[in-house]
């Protein structure tokens, strides 16, 4: 964003949104192979699943390439079920025990292997497992360096879903949409003009106004203090009732949240899905690098806002092209910031996956309330947004 003065929208969805319960089995799925292939002695580097999920009304299918060691319907189909019902779905239209689930897994296609392992196809490195661009963004928006309208969309659905599953608001559902629109001042964030919720209830006696009561405490203690005033506008349940949600009510499909995944539309996409890939997918693992750098660049100190482009070629490990956008009047020219990215960090895709740590079970938690703005977890989860690359990064800009 180069405007100073603006006003900006953004949206999330819930973890019981059709696409994201889709999204959740699916990075379920890549965990299983981590998990089973490391438990049975191959090496992780090996691993390659690409799961893609559809949910609709009491149905489930699951499709896509692996390879690995040898994971068994009946595994995979109990981490779905597990998956449904961690969300929360117990209901006649979607129910974890009674959901019917096909699965229409096969081994990876051989030619696109030899592209991607070392020492195969065309090219003796390990190759990037599909051609396409990708991009990171940050911030000074929030501590985490998110753009403040999908960070506070995001938290906003994450407080309702911790208070629905202990039970302080179990008349709501797992499904629900927020939307917030923010006014920019002087490119800094300074009030939120507008709040949309839309949230399934499972009482159907209840109305707008009392899901409103209900909600809007929550929703308050997570924003800014100030930054909701009496101009702010409410759109809470606006179309009346929703009682029925999740699959039962849409369908689902993985990798149909994107933007949501990123930066509220803040940022370009450059439209590869995340979820169910394997990180030698750059779709996924260099969009996190991409990230990675950006949020350590801010960090850092050079520029208040910073966007990276990275672009692949099937089987080919080096990048073809690294983009770096920042305001004209920053410092530190983009310029500058593309020759020291180079010098800190190894943007093949094996070195990414170095780098970041990404051959482990760690995605299943990022489903669902972005892949960004979270804090780094003990098991790995989160390893690209850690800010252990101001330093290099500093020196780097020195030299």
């Amino acid at each position: 964003m180069s405007r100073k003065n603006y006003v900006f929208t953004s949206e999330s969805v819930s973890e019981g949104h059709p696409d994201k319960v889709s999204d959740r089995i699916s990075d379920e799925i890549v965990d299983l192979y981590f998990h089973n292939s490391t438990v049975a002695g191959m090496s992780p580097w090996d691993v390659r699943i690409a799961a893609e999920t559809l949910t609709t009304t009491g149905k489930v299918v699951i499709a896509g390439e692996t390879r690995g060691v040898n994971v068994t319907h009946d595994e995979i189909e109990a981490v779905a079920r597990t998956a449904i019902k961690d969300i929360g779905y117990e209901q006649d239209g979607f129910h974890h025990e009674t959901a019917d689930i096909d699965i229409f897994l096969h081994d990876q296609s051989a030619h696109v292997a030899q592209g991607v392992d070392a020492g195969e196809g065309l090219h003796t490195e390990e190759g990037a497992g599909d051609q396409g661009i990708m991009f990171g963004y940050a911030c000074s928006d929030t501590d985490d360096f998110m753009p403040a309208p999908v960070y506070y969309s995001h938290k906003i659905l994450e407080r309702l879903a911790c208070e629905r599953k202990q039970g302080n608001a179990s008349q709501l559902g797992p499904d629900s949409k927020s939307q917030i629109t923010i006014r920019y001042e002087n490119g800094k964030p300074v009030q939120i003009t507008s709040i949309v919720l839309s949230t399934q209830h499972l009482d159907a006696d209840m109305n707008s106004n009392d899901v409103t009561e209900l909600v809007r405490p929550h929703i308050l203690d997570v924003l800014p203090d100030g930054w909701v005033t009496e101009q702010t506008v409410w759109h809470i349940n606006p179309t009346g009732k929703f009682v029925i949600g999740g699959p039962d009510g849409d369908t689902g499909l993985t990798g149909r949240k994107i933007i949501v995944d990123t930066y509220g539309g803040m940022a370009p996409h450059g439209g590869g899905a995340f979820s169910g890939k394997d990180p030698t997918k750059v779709d996924r693992s260099a969009a996190y690098a991409m990230r990675y750098l950006a949020k350590n660049i801010v960090a850092a100190g050079f520029a208040p806002w910073v966007e990276i482009q990275v672009s692949y070629a099937i089987g080919v490990a080096q990048p073809q092209s690294i983009y770096v956008n920042v305001d004209d009047a920053n410092r530190v020219t983009g310029e500058q910031i593309e020759a020291a990215i180079r010098r800190v960090m190894d943007l093949t895709p094996r070195g990414i996956r170095k780098h970041l740590d990404l051959n482990k079970p760690i995605y299943a938690r990022t489903a669902a309330y972005g892949h960004f703005g979270r804090q780094p977890d003990n098991e790995g989860g989160f390893s690209w947004e850690k800010t252990d690359l101001v330093d290099e990064l500093k020196a780097a800009l020195k030299a």
